[in-house]
């Protein structure tokens, strides 16, 4: 009988793990961890087991997962339309606090063997993050610490990376600054909150 209660107490802690809503406050990382730190889920503990893991600072992981999700575990990119007005298909599979892509998050769930990982786990999804950066820094040649360049191969995957698909495109520059700017902002927030 134990047994019995302590999956149902896991299955209920999960269940309403589930039903969670992002953070309010998701440009102040205190704000973000005080938030969401509790004793099932503690979002600060996980980002810095990623950053102790993989070497990817928190304030870059933190600002990857603020801008591709918000901080919605179950984020996904809006459904294309048919004739116009009738929802139609994803534009990607991307889905998660990551919006890791159907075929990359297999790859890291293989490589990582954590059969278990869900891209609505925070503490997933932190620690896919890690693993990505952790491979552009060591197949690109791009340092842990710098966010534009992590955020470019990220948002372009590798190969796009590698081939430059960013350049001449504002956009893709614009998203990757920007994600630089919020991993300082939250570089100098982590220094309050500590």
């Amino acid at each position: 009988m134990p047994a019995f209660r302590l999956a149902l107490a896991a299955g209920l802690a999960l269940s309403l793990s589930a039903c969670a809503t992002a953070p309010s406050r998701i440009n102040d990382v205190c704000a973000v961890f005080d938030q969401r730190d509790g004793w099932f889920n503690n979002w600060r503990s996980a980002a810095e087991r990623t950053e102790r893991r993989y070497g990817v600072p928190v304030p870059v992981l933190m600002a990857t997962v603020r801008k591709e999700s918000g901080f919605k575990g179950n984020a996904r990119p809006p459904r294309t339309k048919l004739l116009g007005f009738i929802p139609w298909k994803r534009q990607s599979s991307a889905y998660g606090y990551s919006q890791a892509l159907d075929g990359t998050w297999a790859q890291y769930v293989r490589e990582s063997s954590n059969f278990t990982a869900r891209r609505t786990n925070f503490a997933d999804a932190v620690n896919f993050v890690g693993w990505y950066h952790s491979k552009t820094s060591d197949s690109l040649g791009v340092a842990r610490n710098d966010t534009y360049n992590l955020y470019l191969a990220y948002y372009l995957g590798w190969n796009g990376y590698k081939r430059g698909a960013w350049r001449g495109n504002s956009g893709i520059q614009n998203y990757a600054r920007s994600t630089d700017q919020m991993a300082r902002r939250y570089a100098a927030q982590l220094q309050q909150c500590r």
